[in-house]
């Protein structure tokens, strides 16, 4: 076991919750005392998608996608139940 593994969850994902609150009202209060900045960030569409939300959530699932172990593809058709829950 190396290191990373045996040390547990490190302080931000502890408090990961809390982050994600804060950051909800950190954005409210910027919605509502510096219109400008989302009045900016609206420029910013294409095909009424947001282009800066798009950027941001393909940098959050980025990393997630680099993590599948794609040789276990192969073996899919052996046990397709998790399939079937992610098609229903």
């Amino acid at each position: 076991m190396s290191n990373e593994e045996t040390r547990g969850i490190g302080f931000f994902q502890k408090y990961l919750t809390i982050w994600v609150a804060l950051c909800m009202i950190v954005g409210v209060f910027i919605g509502k005392f510096v219109p400008g900045i989302p009045a900016f960030l609206n420029q910013f569409e294409y095909a009424k998608v947001s282009i800066p939300t798009a950027v941001l959530i393909w940098v959050m699932i980025y990393p997630m996608m680099m993590k599948v172990d794609f040789k276990s593809i192969k073996n899919v058709g052996k046990n397709p139940k998790g399939l079937y829950v992610t098609w229903v």
